[in-house]
């Protein structure tokens, strides 16, 4: 079992209505990017967690790293194969600027890649974003570097295969996946897969339950007892039914990849909330940077 080292975050922390809250986190997190991408000055927000602390936005799509990644992939968009290719290896590098100056057609060669990525990018070349560990693969254990190198190029078939057999399911995918990997956390593979949808919502459905990650499992536990439901995927089916209520006007439908991903980024504001979690280091905001 992974050691989750936001379990007790929000402990002792009361939170009136985690559905208002949830919510109300969207809209503010959206206003603030609107404002800022229309060039308003800081701060975009009277709320001090807001100003100081660091988040993702509302909508997955707007970050950063997610933009590379589309961007990175937009060429092989109609090749599944190449597509399924070029987001494992854009998600086990998940690195925006590397992203940015590579090509999906110099994922093929092992060795020049290898090159490109250790003496060509600016380092490091891969994030640190969430944890990339090594994969199993034929008696043989690969790391980071060469799971994207020298691995991912010779196991596509593999890769499509199981994911073509998962029936647009992302649990279904990442499981079959890591039953060959054996990673000791499945994250990147979820990433990856999860990401086909944005592409190709034939092979991986935007509506599939997905897994709870660690970071949003305290705050989807708030919601689920809240609403008093069994388990974490009626509790995101119920979060998406209530976005009428809450929130008529959101640009879009939100997906169940949407409300975990907004619930880790719940668990980060609570945290600032309830002084587990502290405003110093890659976790404070600075507007201009």
């Amino acid at each position: 079992m992974i050691n989750n080292p936001y379990y007790n975050s929000l402990d002792g922390l009361i939170i009136d209505d985690p559905v208002k809250s949830f919510f109300d986190w969207c809209k503010e997190r959206e206003n603030i990017r609107i404002k800022r991408k229309n060039g308003e000055k800081s701060p975009w927000t009277s709320d001090p967690i807001f100003q100081q602390g660091r988040f993702l936005n509302t909508f997955r799509e707007n970050d950063k790293g997610s933009k590379a990644v589309l961007q990175f992939c937009e060429p092989v968009k109609n090749s599944l194969e190449d597509l399924i290719h070029a987001l494992f290896f854009a998600r086990w590098c998940n690195q925006h600027s590397t992203l940015k100056r590579l090509s999906p057609s110099e994922l093929t060669t092992p060795s020049r890649l290898k090159d490109i990525l250790l003496n060509q990018m600016e380092q490091p070349w891969s994030s640190e974003a969430y944890p990339v560990v090594p994969i199993q693969w034929d008696g043989i254990q690969y790391n980071r570097l060469e799971a994207c190198t020298e691995l991912f190029p010779n196991i596509i078939d593999f890769l499509l295969e199981t994911i073509l057999a998962s029936n647009q399911n992302v649990v279904t995918a990442t499981h079959l996946i890591n039953q060959t990997f054996k990673m000791t956390n499945d994250f990147p593979i979820f990433m990856a897969v999860i990401d086909i949808s944005w592409f190709r919502p034939d092979i991986i459905s935007p509506k599939s339950p997905v897994p709870t990650g660690i970071g949003a499992k305290p705050y989807l536990d708030r919601l689920q007892h809240y609403l008093g439901l069994e388990n974490h995927h009626e509790t995101i089916d119920k979060m998406i039914e209530l976005q009428n209520e809450y929130w008529p006007s959101c640009r879009r439908p939100l997906t169940p990849v949407d409300i975990e991903y907004i619930s880790c980024e719940n668990r980060k504001y609570f945290s600032y909330v309830n002084g587990t979690k502290t405003f110093e280091g890659k976790n404070l905001f600075k507007p201009y940077e």
